[in-house]
């Protein structure tokens, strides 16, 4: 399980993952296989910390009083308080997780994998410390990955500030455009373009850094530089800029940092000292509109980075930090993806998996927070840090490597820094099922594991980590298929938001539509596509739940009672496994069992090839359609009218298979109300969780699913004449089917079923091979080839009152049709009034002469059927 937050509350993306990967589980549990659903939640050091800082603010508390051990300390309190209400909300969406295996990732056995990674990767060169440019979060004091950076188009200002050439007159000046003036104190160049002719006499010169009381830097040339943007002229500021940074480190510029870690302003920066960063860039450029160095500010739109977590700007900083060299690593887990170890689902992500590894930069894997992994580095008191440090599994062994190096008395203090939480989750696949303890049984058992399943939104962060790590430390991938679910949206299509208002809770769901109409709902989706939810989506499979329950009612009304112990012992002899019971079966109950084996064989090829959403729609059609509509209904026949007990029995048997088979296709999919059904039928033993997948490749008539549709479409045509007639529901008519022989004699063992089903007279339902001797005076239907039924008019409609009221409504229609032409002929409507209203009218008179010509047809029809029976 992709370990949630343990600050985290159900959303929809949770009740996603938990759906999808419950249905797996589930499916391959009743496929027999040795099953293991792994779940946790995960330390989440930023967003854990904020709470929880957030909480101590409120009782008037700040952290620093505290310190960090009593700090750490509330964490812990808090998460025991508060940090299962996720994995509680995990459960009501009936999760088969084995819960006895829960793991957190600040667990003691996470925590010793976490640390022996980090040794075995500092031992191979693969871990570094270095001073770089970080993405730094003012507010939580803290490095943060690329990853966790949005950006975001935001209305912003273009400033236009002068630099003046050093030994040049007042009017000698470059006019340098930037968005963040605050940063020009820690400029250290200003470059040009080698071919701007604008500017090749100031290369090799010196420019005065503004209010910075006569600060000159150099004035170079880079074809980095654009042209086009602003003036042309760039101030390089390597210490807060992620591009400016590489152009110093190329070109040998130094590097001078302008802000505190939060946020404000240092000493560089003269008379803006301890200014916040953003009211010294309204204090700058007032200072620089009163000296004149000031051109002027335009509207600008600008890409600026936030963090994931705060929301607040992030600000590119040189720090020093803890970094991991991925280049080695990911070069194994680009080809454990290229020579198909690993599949990743949808195709189309592979690309994008491939492209970002193939550019991967070093990870920065320090964060300065007091909640995580602490970095398991010790350094001497009294040595410098970046050169004399030691790397232990703990204190205890770092303190005897210590005074191994420097003598007995030696003192050491750990990093205080902790390690950013995607190292731990990057080992879970692993860690939590007993490494570094290779000989541990689940390690042995389950590694490496067979899907990983999680949001196409966290490749990057997670899914290519573990891969990475997962060859590093184990020699093998730690799965074998990644499945990316797509992002929930709602019935617009738009991301929900609490702006928005368009978020729709799971918990809340669950209360109005039960969780299996949720979970069938969002399993409908397609790998990698977003999925728009909506209540009409919501309410449809509520009304499916309940349609699946009332089919349980009527199937267990209509079985035998339990202490009947000869019925059960004839239901029990049915084997629809062998051809010689199904071939013997009645033509209704023959093609529903043909139809349920080639839906096992159609949704088992689905399972396994994780066509979730195909699997949903083709049991719903066949559960809806032609179990609910058609079987059961054809079945009363078969219960209720047949003389014959084998054939009722025949029908109990049938009844009791299928239904069977449909909870044990849909159980990964509704898991509370198919096992309620189960339960409730006389004969289980086991529950549902653990009963057995229905065999495949069963036995199937298709000639059987030929005849039955021949059955349905006669019965549809018989309904529909019904519906064109306004025939009333209780009314019975009498029909004359008209086939050949040898469909007349599967039809007709079926009659009673065709009278049910069409509401005929079953002592007034002829088969015959000839047309009947009223059949002028009847609606003739064709039903299909070779396959007709004529019911006579006089038994469906008053056919002298029928004409008097088609008549009346012909001419009505007649007068509207005629007042539609009018308005066409007309010239002043046609040039003059809109298009759309134009194009509306001839559409309604085409409409209407539609009806007005069936209208006709009809009337002449029953004006004939009148001439012939006079």
């Amino acid at each position: 399980m992709p370990p949630p937050n343990v600050t985290g509350s159900l959303h929809m993306g949770h009740a996603m993952f938990v759906t999808l990967e419950d249905i797996m589980v589930r499916y391959h549990r009743m496929r027999g296989r040795p099953t293991l659903w792994l779940p946790g939640t995960d330390h989440a050091g930023i967003a854990t910390q904020l709470v929880v800082e957030r909480m101590l603010s409120s009782e008037g508390i700040k952290k620093a009083e505290l310190g960090r051990d009593e700090f750490t300390r509330r964490v812990w309190e808090w998460k025991e308080k508060y940090g299962g209400t996720i994995t509680n909300q995990i459960r009501r969406l009936g999760a088969s997780c084995d819960w006895t295996r829960e793991h957190f990732t600040l667990d003691e056995q996470l925590s010793r994998a976490v640390v022996e990674a980090f040794v075995r990767l500092h031992d191979k060169g693969l871990i570094y410390q270095g001073t770089y440019m970080v993405n730094w979060s003012p507010s939580l004091q803290t490095a943060v990955s690329d990853l966790e950076v949005e950006y975001s188009e935001e209305p912003g200002t273009l400033y236009y500030i002068k630099y003046r050439i050093a030994g040049g007159s007042r009017s000698e000046y470059l006019t340098i455009a930037t968005t963040r003036p605050e940063t020009l104190f820690g400029d250290t160049a200003i470059a040009v373009h080698p071919e701007d002719n604008r500017y090749s006499k100031y290369i090799g010169g010196q420019a005065i850094v503004p209010m910075t009381f006569g600060r000159h830097v150099p004035i170079i040339s880079d074809r980095y530089v654009d042209k086009e943007f602003g003036t042309g002229v760039l101030k390089i500021s390597p210490g807060h800029d992620h591009n400016d940074y590489l152009l110093a480190r190329k070109l040998g510029l130094p590097i001078l940092n302008v802000m505190n870690k939060d946020g404000t302003l240092n000493e560089v920066a003269g008379l803006y000292c301890g200014l916040d960063r953003f009211e010294a860039r309204k204090k700058l450029w007032s200072d620089l509109e009163e000296t004149g160095l000031a051109v002027r500010k335009e509207p600008h739109t600008s890409r600026v980075p936030r963090s994931q977590r705060g929301g607040e700007v992030i600000e590119p900083l040189v720090s020093k930090q803890w970094f991991v060299s991925m280049e080695p690593l990911a070069e194994k887990a680009l080809r454990a993806v290229e020579n198909g170890q690993i599949t990743i689902m949808p195709e189309r992500f592979e690309k994008i998996y491939n492209h970002w590894l193939s550019n991967i930069k070093d990870w920065c894997i320090s964060r300065q927070l007091w909640w995580g992994h602490r970095i398991p580095v010790w350094y001497v008191t009294g040595k410098d840090s970046e050169e004399e440090y030691i790397v232990a599994r703990n204190a205890e062994e770092a303190l005897e490597k210590a005074r191994q190096k420097y003598g007995e008395g030696v003192e050491i203090y750990q990093d205080p820094d902790v390690l950013d939480t995607w190292f731990s989750s990057a080992l879970w696949p692993f860690s939590t099922l007993g490494w570094p303890d290779t000989s541990a049984d689940d390690f042995r058992n389950f590694y490496p594991t067979t899907v990983l399943e999680t949001g196409h939104d966290i490749l990057f962060f997670w899914v290519a980590r573990m891969i990475m790590m997962g060859i590093e430390f184990t020699g093998t991938v730690p799965f074998s298929n990644v499945y990316l679910h797509g992002l929930i949206r709602d019935s617009q299509g738009r991301k929900m938001s609490k702006t928005l208002g368009n978020v729709i809770d799971p918990i809340d769901t669950i209360k109005d539509f039960g969780t299996d109409a949720l979970r069938f709902t969002l399993a409908l989706g397609t790998a990698g596509q977003d999925l728009n939810l909506s209540i009409e989506r919501l309410t449809s499979n509520k009304a499916f739940t309940n349609k699946l329950w009332n089919a349980g009612k009527f199937v267990l009304q209509n079985l035998p009672s339990q202490n009947d112990t000869s019925a059960w012992e004839n239901i029990l002899a049915y084997k629809f496994d062998m051809e010689e019971f199904l071939f013997k079966l009645p033509l209704p109950e023959c093609w529903v069992v043909s139809k349920l084996h080639q839906l096992i064989d159609t949704v088992t090829t689905s399972y396994d090839k994780f066509f979730f959403g195909d699997v949903a729609r083709e049991t719903y059609d066949f559960f809806w359609g032609d179990f609910a509509d058609w079987y059961i209904e054809a079945s009363k026949a078969h219960l209720y009218h047949s003389e014959s007990s084998a054939i009722a029995s025949a029908a109990q048997a049938v009844l009791l298979y299928v239904f069977e088979n449909i909870l044990k296709i849909l159980h990964p999919f509704m898991p509370f109300v198919t096992e309620e059904l189960w339960q409730a039928l006389p004969h289980q033993r086991q529950a549902l969780i653990v009963s057995h997948w229905p065999e495949t490749s069963l036995p199937r008539d298709a000639n059987s699913i030929k005849k039955f549709e021949n059955l349905q479409a006669l019965t549809r045509a018989i309904r529909n004449a019904r519906a064109e007639y306004s025939v009333e529901p209780a009314k019975r008519l009498s029909a004359s089917i008209v086939a050949n022989n040898d469909v007349l004699q599967y039809i007709s063992k079926e009659r009673e079923v065709l009278a049910l089903l069409s509401r005929l007279d079953l002592q007034h339902v002829h088969f015959t091979d000839s047309p009947p001797g009223y059949a002028k005076q009847s609606v003739h239907l064709v039903a299909g080839e070779g396959l007709e039924a004529y019911l006579p008019l006089s038994d469906m409609v008053d056919i002298s009152a029928e004409v008097q009221r088609l008549s009346k409504r012909l001419s009505k229609m007649q007068v509207e049709y005629n007042s539609l032409i009018a308005r066409l002929s007309s010239p002043s409507f046609v040039e003059k009034a809109p298009e759309d209203i134009v194009r509306g009218v001839r559409e309604k008179a085409v409409e209407v002469e539609e009806k007005l010509n069936l209208t006709k047809n009809r009337l002449a029809f029953l004006e004939s059927t009148v001439l012939v029976s006079e």
